[in-house]
């Protein structure tokens, strides 16, 4: 992309942008009538009609009934759509709204009826409109959150959800040049007021981002943290899958655990970094578990209580004593630490209290 913020998307530009999708049978679009996303719309729409042949492209908005000019919103992107010769549905949700949690009840909505027009229209891909400065957002937020670096890794350009490939095509570029592109084909778009309600944590830190700005923490470069950061993650996946491989080699003369369990040798298991323990025991926890995926604070507390039951039994064994018993529950799963060994199975159901 071209480095001043401020410059309209050239053609040759959206081509690179969306060069990953040509061999797509069909796209939905995300489009909610914001700048972001009717720009996507209109450089997606520009970019299919360079194809001789090319993925069939749908707009999809979704109205959450929030807002008395969301009906109007959708109708506007429709006409646009209909200009640019695309196919447009609009999804609402319905039903009673939660009091608390309302923006992930939203967001979650939102994902949910987008997968199911994919899923109607043959769409390989949902492609939603995420910037740079909403990469920058997301990583502040997860920050304040504490998350680890899976979580400051902040969005991929793509994800799985639902069977359906997610897409963030316009991850890398920045709010102003989506702005520049529309102002510059004379396209209109609307202003939601909850992008600047300062009732809600987004809103509250994007009004921060100009002081971050003006002292280095400028969108391009936070993106560019969260980048560095998905880069460090995936070489601590790359390690995780190699002990895990190994620690199932090691157990290759050993009887598997009964299914869906999961075991680990302490002495192999003691000695990996803590990062791809703490990896190990997730995924192990994750796959096993009813109720996840575990949290990463409650897995940190689990690894401390391994960790000291390992050094126990190392002490205890070195003078003759008997050996220590962990037993806790996460998610779902039951993890104990017994006889040189950790295993991670089903928990036992919960039991109803009678009259509840």
């Amino acid at each position: 992309m071209s480095d001043d913020d401020n410059s309209p998307i050239s053609a040759r530009e959206a081509k690179l942008l969306f060069a990953d999708l040509r061999r797509a049978p069909a796209l939905v679009l995300a489009v909610s009538g914001g700048p972001d996303s009717v720009a996507l719309m209109w450089l997606a729409a520009r970019w299919r009609k360079t194809l001789a042949r090319g993925p069939r492209l749908i707009a999809v908005t979704v109205d959450h009934g929030l807002r008395p000019q969301a009906a109007r919103e959708a109708r506007d992107v429709k006409k646009l759509a209909q200009s640019l010769d695309l196919p447009h549905r609009t999804m609402r949700w319905t039903g009673a709204k939660p009091k608390t949690g309302l923006p992930a009840a939203a967001r979650d909505a939102r994902y949910r009826l987008l997968m199911q027009a994919a899923r109607a229209a043959g769409a390989s891909h949902v492609l939603t409109a995420h910037t740079r400065d909403d990469q920058a957002e997301t990583l502040l937020m997860r920050l304040l959150r504490g998350s680890g670096i899976a979580g400051l890794s902040a969005m991929a350009p793509v994800t799985e959800r639902d069977g359906i490939a997610l897409a963030r095509p316009l991850l890398d570029v920045p709010k102003a040049q989506l702005i520049a592109t529309l102002k510059r084909a004379n396209i209109a778009f609307a202003d939601d007021p909850t992008n600047r309600d300062t009732a809600f944590t987004r809103p509250r830190l994007r009004a921060l981002l100009p002081q971050l700005a003006a002292e280095g923490g400028n969108a391009r470069n936070l993106a560019r943290l969260a980048a560095r950061l998905a880069r460090a993650n995936a070489a601590v996946d790359v390690l995780a899958d190699g002990a895990e491989r190994f620690l199932a080699l090691r157990d290759r003369d050993r009887p598997p655990p009964d299914a869906p369990a999961r075991s680990f040798e302490v002495s192999t298991f003691a000695t990996l970094p803590e990062e791809v323990r703490l990896r190990l025991l997730m995924r192990a926890i994750d796959a096993v578990g009813r109720e996840g995926p575990a949290e990463l604070g409650k897995v940190e507390s689990l690894l401390a209580v391994l960790d000291r039951g390992i050094a126990e039994r190392m002490g205890r064994r070195a003078v003759g004593t008997s050996r220590p018993h962990v037993k806790q529950t996460l998610a779902g799963a039951l993890i104990s630490l017994s006889r040189g060994r950790i295993l991670i199975e089903p928990a036992p159901a919960r039991r109803v209290r009678a009259g509840s």
